[in-house]
């Protein structure tokens, strides 16, 4: 681990170590070969941080790196952002190349004309035919952009990268996998705070509150990082429909809620799902319970060095045909670094048709959600991969979670 320069009595952010970080050059180089491009143009933010440390909530406005098959990749960002960037970047950032701020949010000029310009200057375009990856799924490479960089360098073979450098990611080193323990630390944490909130007649939005706070605040000296999704609540009878946020709607009596969190640690993030209810629970919710935890479990029995997320997705099944119950949606997804919309890694799934070989030091979040009509149940962990089975980040009651009146769960 390196340690970013800082003014006396701050708190230094923790880096990969030097030659962690020439190994994560050097791998996506490999695949690059593999894929036979001549370069690859890096736009998800999460990829940028992955490669150079660059962290900032810029990623609004076009940022890309550039990685070429050999010689020293370029970071372009706004001149604004270019400016500061090595405030946090480790790499690349010296200099940060920046595109004037008459080109931001024009309808008529792009700021990835400007950086075709700069990359032909720079002499990696110089009229040779190559063949350069984008990454044509990540959330902030807009289609202006492929454009712009289409029509700036015409030689250029722009090709789908395919997720090459999330691909990368996968397996974590040592050191990741010690910032996602902390952020799990920060997600029990988080949990914690969002049982202890609901007290029925409280308002979500202020046990959405209590969250964030938790949230950011973090855990001793393990400091709080804003997670890439925000916190999520199934509410009642909303609780058969994933992905729903929160209103002013009071927390009520007897009502089932669903919890959906990250602790987040210096951008890596570690999801956590569990269900609250307040009172007496229905005797088919505790049964769905019953039956969510037990496939779960037989799940993360099988998350283990050399299985495929198609035997975790078969023992899981398993469960729930014994019961007559069916999932359709997956089982689970690999995670890491996230940056806003998402903390996946969009790349391995746990469902029956990957045939992805489970590694030492992969991590995925496990999330057994079942959503019935009228109401549902989720929990989930997020897991490390390992030779007899899974390490479990967070530490939280797994089972459905009831809380009397009285505020104490039970």
């Amino acid at each position: 681990m390196s340690l970013h320069p800082t003014k006396e009595g701050a708190v230094p952010i923790e880096h990969p170590s030097q030659d962690e970080q020439d190994r994560r050059l050097a791998a996506v180089r490999e695949s690059m070969a593999v894929a036979g491009f001549d370069g690859l143009v890096v736009a998800d933010p999460a990829n940028i941080f992955y490669l150079s440390g660059y962290n900032a909530w810029s990623f609004y406005t076009p940022q890309v790196l550039f990685v070429p098959a050999s010689g020293e990749p370029l970071l372009f960002m706004r001149e604004m952002d270019a400016l500061g960037a090595h405030r946090t970047a480790y790499r690349f950032a010296s200099p940060a190349l920046g595109y004037p701020e008459h080109l931001v949010h024009k309808p008529d000029v792009h700021p990835m004309e400007w950086v075709a310009t700069q990359l032909r200057e720079h002499g990696f375009a110089d009229g040779t035919p190559k063949i350069v990856g984008v990454e044509g799924d990540a959330h902030f490479f807009a289609v202006r952009s492929y454009w712009a960089l289409k029509s700036g360098i015409p030689e250029w073979d722009l090709r789908d990268s395919r997720e090459l450098v999330n691909r990368v990611r996968l397996v974590k080193s040592d050191f990741e996998i010690g910032q996602m323990r902390k952020a799990g630390k920060i997600a029990s944490a988080a949990m914690v705070a969002a049982i202890g909130a609901m007290e029925p007649g409280r308002p979500m939005n202020q046990v959405a509150a209590e969250v964030m706070a938790a949230q950011a605040e973090g855990v001793g000296d393990i400091d709080g990082d804003y997670p890439a999704i925000v916190p999520m609540f199934l509410q009642g009878e909303g609780a058969d429909t994933p992905h729903l946020t929160w209103t002013s709607t009071p927390v009520g009596e007897n009502e089932a809620i669903a919890i959906e969190l990250a602790g987040a640690y210096h951008r890596y993030h570690t999801p956590l799902a569990r269900t609250v209810c307040t009172g007496e629970p229905s005797s088919e919710l505790r049964r769905l319970a019953d039956v969510t935890v037990e496939g779960l479990d037989a799940a993360l029995a099988q998350m283990k060095v050399g299985n495929r997320p198609s035997d975790v997705t078969e023992a899981w099944d398993a469960v729930l045909r014994r019961n007559n119950l069916e999932k359709k949606s997956r089982l689970g997804y690999s995670i890491g670094i996230g940056f806003p919309p998402d903390w996946g890694e969009r790349t391995v799934s746990i469902r029956a048709d990957d045939t992805t070989v489970l590694e030492e030091n992969m991590t995925f979040h496990v999330i057994a959600g079942m959503w019935m009509e009228g109401f549902g149940f989720e929990a989930s962990e997020s897991v490390r991969v390992a030779p007899t089975g899974p390490e479990i980040f967070t530490s939280s009651p797994r089972e459905l979670i009831v809380k009397p009146h009285s505020g104490r769960p039970q």
